[in-house]
């Protein structure tokens, strides 16, 4: 197994958690792509309303509108996720490789429909005001069609990770891609996308000049109609906990209080949006003006933001749930790596400090930091190693880095041995005495053995109280 567990090169983003690096980039691209998606269906429902007659200024407005969503979701849009795409292929590269090799047609699938989505977007805004009614309207209605397709079988792919389901057994891409929290999620960011779109659109209404004040009630009083969906929200969110595993529920139930606080957040947000949407503009029909109507897209921003880190951290200790770790070693490497040290077959040389390691063991403990710990953990930035354990003792650090799992659960058990404990507890009291640039070399073999008696009672399976996929019961075995 040496010769084919993959290593990758592991960039360092300093004092920034790699983490925080992907959730910053991909909770704006989440919310311009629900932007563009619940664009398309704001769309269409003008356009419907004008060609009955009851908004006379919604095809104005809809070309002014379409132009704010091409400048904003198609550029910047399409910019964030190439990022993505560029900063995930670094920071977790087996991740992402797993799921396009599990999932590539899947992802040609989406392709097609993000390509109908642009082409069918642009020809709108370009000819639209050209076209008669009808053709106008289907025009339109492709567009949103291949936008929220695009979003289907993104879906499949994101909520896969979290319930894998059959795919585990089989790998079948159809178990996998239809999985437990499928619907819930789908439906959820539908939702979403169709709130988002329709504040957008409130903001918009406010900052065109000309409309008069019945002018400006009119149209937010369309606009504002899309957010009626808001209601089965709190459904939603119970259906989806209800599915997801055990263990993850107790995440965000008070297991993990940044998880907890977040949730609450996203909840409480949401709440504030949806209340005002229904009872204020949609039952009361109240008027919105541009400073409230940028308040709720800020708390709708923040809101996605909540939501999406707890939808990232219900999965840990995996980044595939019951297959891949967050660190990217498998639940079937971990045995291996017990035996055959972490880092014993990494090609890569860790990055020297200014004078250098004084021993071979602090570069080890280096090498052993980077690959077990760095994608989650900075030396002593954001989730920085180091405050961490500043008060923990040489025998702590032993023992709780041994056994990870119980130490913390939402984290992998320790994938090396007892060398590769002793060096990462080495290198962390050498950066503890602000790296000197003499050190000794910890060779007891009473306390190597006193770490592998640590290893073997904490076991290779991870600390989650719902151990339900058979890779884990044959590692049991």
């Amino acid at each position: 197994m040496g010769d084919q567990l993959p290593y990758y090169p592991m960039h360092d983003f300093g004092p920034l958690m790699k983490g925080l690096v992907i959730g910053s980039l991909g909770i704006l691209h989440v919310f311009l792509a629900q932007f563009a998606i619940g664009g398309g269906f704001l769309i269409c429902l003008l356009q419907r309303r004008a060609m009955q007659g009851k908004s006379p200024l919604a095809r104005e407005f809809i070309q002014k509108f379409f132009s704010v969503l091409v400048l904003v979701s198609f550029v910047l849009g399409a910019v964030t996720g190439v990022a993505m795409w560029f900063t995930t292929i670094q920071i977790s590269p087996r991740t992402i490789g797993v799921m396009v090799h599990e999932f590539h047609w899947i992802w040609a699938i989406e392709w097609t429909f993000f390509s109908l989505e642009v082409t069918s977007g642009y020809l709108f805004y370009k000819y639209s005001s050209r076209l008669d009614d009808r053709s106008a309207l289907t025009l339109a209605g492709l567009y949103a069609l291949a936008a929220w397709s695009s979003l289907f079988w993104i879906n499949g792919i994101l909520s896969w990770q979290l319930t894998p389901g059959g795919w585990l057994d089989g790998h079948n891409v159809w178990s996998g891609f239809f999985n437990a929290s499928f619907w819930p999620s789908l439906l959820f960011r539908t939702i979403t996308a169709l709130t988002i779109a329709g504040l957008s659109a409130c903001i918009l209404v406010n900052a065109i000049p000309g409309y008069s004040r019945e002018d400006r009630e009119s149209l937010v009083h369309d606009c504002s109609s899309l957010l009626a969906p808001m209601a089965a929200m709190p459904l939603l969110g119970l259906w989806y906990f209800a599915v997801i595993p055990a263990d993850s529920r107790e995440w965000v139930m008070g297991g993990s209080m940044p998880m907890t606080m977040f949730l609450n957040l996203a909840v409480v947000f949401s709440g504030l949006i949806g209340g005002y949407a229904l009872v204020g503009l949609i039952r009361q029909k109240l008027f919105i003006n541009g400073a409230t109507a940028t308040l709720l897209l800020a708390l709708a921003f923040m809101a996605t933001g909540a939501g999406e880190f707890v939808r990232e951290g219900v999965r840990k200790p995996f980044s595939i749930r019951e297959y891949l770790y967050a660190n990217s070693v498998r639940v079937d490497e971990v045995a291996y790596l017990r035996r055959e040290g972490s880092v014993t077959h990494d090609p890569y040389p860790v990055a020297e400090p200014k004078g250098g390691f004084p021993t071979d063991q602090l570069r080890h403990g280096a090498g052993v930091f980077r690959f077990q710990c760095s994608v989650c953990h900075t030396v002593d930035g954001t989730n920085g190693l180091l405050p961490l354990v500043q008060t923990w003792s040489n025998t702590q650090l032993r023992l709780n880095i041994s056994q990870l799992q119980r130490t913390k659960p939402f984290m992998p058990p320790f994938a090396g041995n007892a060398k590769d404990v002793e060096a990462l507890v080495q290198w962390i009291n050498w950066n503890r005495s602000d790296a000197p640039p003499k050190w000794g070399i910890s060779q007891d073999a009473a306390i190597l053995e006193e770490i592998q008696g640590y290893l073997d009672e904490a076991g290779v399976v991870p600390g989650s109280n719902d151990p339900t996929d058979a890779q884990v019961a044959e590692v049991r075995s």
